[in-house]
C-alpha cells in the first residue's frame, strides 16, 4: 500500500497540524510505503515573500524528521523538485471542468473575500495539481483533513473519468480521516478551524511553553459547569476535548469520562500541561535538526527517489493520451 501526504509551507504550523498530520506519519511507516512531501508550489497559489517560503520549506521538513519518519522507510521531498508534478498538471487539466472546479469549497471560502482581478489561475486550479501530486505516486491512502475531503473525490471523479477512456492507467485514492482530531478548532473563535491565521487562538508549534499555557487557560468555553461533548452547545470544550483526546490516543467519551467532576479551571490547566508535555520533546528534536544539515541531505535523497516513481507514472501516462514517445 503506498500512502502519500504533504503540508503547504505557508505560516507557522499549529497544534492542529500537528494532532492532524505530523503526530500520525510515524504511523503509516508500518502500514505501507510512504512519500511526504512539501507542498511549496501550492504555496505559490497567494503572494508569499520568496525568502519565507524558503525558510518555511526548511523548517517543514525538520518538522517532518521531528515526527519521527525514518528517511530510510519514508520519500521525503519537495515538490517542486519533482517536475513531474507540474507536467501530469498541464495535462490532467483538460481532464477536470471549470464547474467542478467552481464548486470546490476551499475555493470558494478564499475568493468570497478577494477581488476576481486577484484570484490567479492557480488558486482555481488548485485541486488539478492537488490530483496530480496524489496519482503520481500511485497512492491508494491519502491521509487528509476534513476540509481536503472533497479534493479527493474530485481526483477519483478524474480518475474513473480517465481510466474510462485509456483504461487502467491511474491508481484510484482513498481519503484517510482521523476520527478524533479531524478538526482541531481555533481557541478564541471554536466555531472556526485553527489555521495559521489567528495569534490568540491558534497554538503554533514554536510558542514557548508559556504562551502556550496562556493560551489555553483564555479558551473561549461557555458559561455552564459540565465538561461533555457537545459541538452545538459547548463548542469551546468539546475542543479542548478532542485536543486532550487526540494526544492521548483515546476516544471522546473516555476524554469526558476523564475529566468528570473538574471545574473548568482544572479542566484547562490540565489540557495545558498536556499539550506542553507533548510539544516539549518534539520542539526539541525539532531544534537539533535545525543545527543540522540532515535537512538538506534527506531533500536530496528523496527528490532522487521521488522522481524515479514520478517519471515512471508520467510516462505511463503521456502514452495513454498519444503523447510522443519513441523510446
Amino acid at each position: 500500500m503506498r500512502i502519500l501526504s504533504g503540508i503547504k509551507p505557508t505560516g507557522e504550523l499549529t497544534l492542529g497540524n500537528y494532532l492532524g498530520a505530523l503526530k500520525n506519519f510515524k504511523a503509516f511507516e508500518k502500514q505501507g510505503e510512504c512519500f511526504i512531501f512539501i507542498a511549496d508550489l501550492h504555496a505559490l497559489t497567494l503572494p508569499i515573500e520568496p525568502k519565507v517560503l524558503k525558510e518555511n520549506s526548511k523548517s517543514l521538513a525538520a518538522f517532518y524528521l521531528a515526527s519521527g519518519l525514518d528517511p530510510k522507510k519514508t520519500t521525503l521531498f519537495l515538490q517542486s523538485d519533482v517536475s513531474a508534478h507540474s507536467e501530469l498538471n498541464a495535462i490532467l487539466q483538460n481532464y477536470l471542468y471549470m464547474g467542478e472546479l467552481s464548486r470546490m469549497t476551499q475555493f470558494k471560502d478564499k475568493a468570497k473575500s478577494m477581488k476576481d482581478s486577484a484570484i490567479g489561475l492557480g488558486l482555481f486550479a488548485y485541486p488539478v495539481l492537488m490530483s496530480a501530486d496524489i496519482l503520481l505516486y500511485d497512492a491508494d491512502v491519502v491521509p487528509v483533513g476534513e476540509d481536503q475531503v472533497q479534493h479527493i473525490e474530485l481526483t477519483r471523479d478524474l480518475v474513473n473519468r480517465f481510466n474510462k477512456r485509456y483504461g487502467k492507467v491511474l491508481v484510484m485514492p482513498k481519503a484517510n480521516i482521523n476520527k478524533v482530531s479531524k478538526r482541531i478548532m481555533s481557541l478564541s473563535d471554536p466555531t472556526k478551524k485553527m489555521s495559521k491565521s489567528d495569534p490568540k487562538g491558534d497554538i503554533y508549534l514554536k510558542d514557548n511553553p508559556d504562551v502556550i499555557r496562556k493560551k489555553i487557560m483564555s479558551a473561549v468555553t461557555d458559561s455552564g459547569n459540565e465538561i461533555k461533548y457537545d459541538e452545538v452547545n459547548k463548542p469551546g470544550i468539546s475542543n479542548l476535548l478532542v485536543i486532550y483526546a487526540a494526544i492521548k490516543g483515546i476516544d471522546i467519551p473516555a476524554s469526558e469520562k476523564h475529566f468528570q467532576g473538574y471545574r473548568y479551571g482544572d479542566f484547562k490547566k490540565e489540557i495545558a500541561d498536556t499539550v506542553i508535555n507533548e510539544l516539549k520533546p518534539f520542539m526539541e528534536r525539532y531544534q537539533e535538526i535545525m543545527k543540522s544539515d540532515l535537512v538538506n541531505q534527506v531533500l536530496l535523497d528523496g527528490a532522487k527517489r521521488a522522481n524515479k516513481i514520478a517519471n515512471i507514472t508520467l510516462k505511463r501516462v503521456k502514452r495513454a493520451v498519444g503523447l510522443f514517445d519513441e523510446k
